[in-house]
């Protein structure tokens, strides 16, 4: 998802500054939902590991 987040990132990039303001925008919007839901995912599976973890020892 991180990949994902990029490839939004620098394309929203490049499209701004080839003048396509709006849509460059939209893609960089779109990147950084992309991050933070990736973010939170990470850190449920972080915290649902070491639930698991003191489970089974």
């Amino acid at each position: 998802m991180l990949k994902w987040a990029l490839i939004f990132l620098v394309l929203g990039a490049i499209l701004g500054l080839l003048g396509f303001g709006g849509i460059g925008g939209a893609f960089v919007g779109i990147a950084k939902i992309l991050f933070v839901v990736a973010i939170a995912l990470f850190l449920l599976f972080v915290v649902l590991g070491i639930v698991a973890g003191k489970k089974v020892a």
